[in-house]
């Protein structure tokens, strides 16, 4: 049996003070490394930020160039065809063959046929047409498309192998003109005018004698009510015969020997004042324009013929002329000649 040892008394007790306060100096030390180690990392980052640019293939970041270029607004590209963006279309051909099939061709069935009526109207006053239009002759036209209504046609340029030229005719509505009418480049009216014609004044010629259509007189687009005036000293033959046909009309027969005959037909209502055997006088007003009879807008149907019922053209008839566009005008018209040629391009001829 193992003797007890000696007892030496208890052992002795120790202060807290010390274990806490170690305690508080490792944890104290563990934490500000942590913080410094914390600090090193940020202060390298900001440098690392600081050197690298920034590039569009960072992430979800953007510098304030590319954040500018994000919030300002973005331009509309500008059309790349200036016909278009000018409303219009444009048609471009050579001619082998009649002059509505080229217009098919190149602006499509479904407006051709009508733009090649409008067409021939400025046509008609270089060449006869469709005999003096020859194969291999070229047209460029500018046009616009309207709702239950004949193309709208801006300019017509058309080359001649029978003219040996290429002639231009552009729409122009002068400033306080009640309507547009076509122009050649010099300013001249692309029309002509009869002197001691029926109408002081009209829209447009829409047929002619030498148009192709086979019809026997001119026609004259202008508003119902407008005067309608003698050409010529005479007495009236009759007034209202076929009725569906010619609507309210008048025959004015010559005076002095020649004895050609006036026709006027789809008249506005004839005075019941008139009857055959009333004389009229060179520039008397006669009746006034209408709509009546086979009509399908409004204008003046006026014809000549002999006595022995050949048909007369009015333009061989009268003495005829050009007007000139008013020099106040002229800048104007210029500046819309250059828009319009701008926008004809290249001719076909040249391509």
């Amino acid at each position: 049996m193992r003797p007890n040892l000696p007892t030496l008394g208890e052992p002795p007790k120790r202060s807290p003070i010390g274990p806490v306060v170690a305690v508080s100096l490792i944890l104290g030390g563990a934490a500000g490394g942590v913080w410094w180690w914390k600090q090193r990392l940020a202060g390298a980052t900001q440098d690392t930020t600081a050197q690298a640019p920034v590039t569009a293939t960072d992430p979800g970041v953007a510098d304030a160039g590319t954040l500018a270029a994000q919030a300002a607004p973005v331009a509309p590209s500008a059309p790349s065809d200036p016909v278009k963006a000018a409303g219009l279309e444009r048609a471009s051909m050579r001619i082998e063959g009649p002059l509505e099939t080229a217009l098919v061709g190149a602006a499509g069935a479904d407006v051709g046929p009508a733009l090649a009526q409008v067409v021939t109207r400025t046509l008609v006053w270089w060449v006869e047409v469709p005999g003096e239009i020859l194969r291999g002759d070229t047209l460029d036209v500018l046009y616009q498309r309207r709702t239950n209504e004949e193309p709208l046609v801006h300019a017509v340029r058309f080359t001649s192998a029978k003219l040996g030229k290429t002639l231009s005719a552009y729409r122009f509505q002068p400033s306080g003109e009640s309507t547009a009418r076509y122009y050649l480049a010099s300013g001249d009216e692309l029309e002509l005018r009869l002197e001691n014609s029926p109408l002081d004044d009209y829209e447009q010629v829409t047929s002619l004698l030498r148009d192709g259509r086979r019809h026997k007189g001119v026609d004259f687009r202008t508003p119902v009510g407008t005067p309608v005036k003698a050409p010529f000293s005479g007495v009236v033959k009759r007034k209202n015969w076929n009725w569906g046909s010619n609507g309210n009309c008048l025959e004015l027969v010559e005076s002095g020997g020649r004895g050609r005959r006036a026709l006027f037909l789809h008249l506005d209502e004839v005075s019941k004042d008139i009857h055959a055997g009333t004389r009229f006088t060179t520039g008397q007003v006669i009746a006034r324009s209408g709509n009546t009879g086979r009509s399908f807008a409004p204008h003046l149907h006026y014809q000549l013929m002999t006595q022995d019922d050949r048909v007369l053209d009015p333009f061989d008839q009268h003495r005829t002329h050009r007007r000139a566009l008013a020099s106040r005008f002229k800048t104007a018209f210029d500046d819309e000649v250059r828009r319009l040629d701008g926008l004809l391009g290249t001719p076909v001829a040249g391509k």
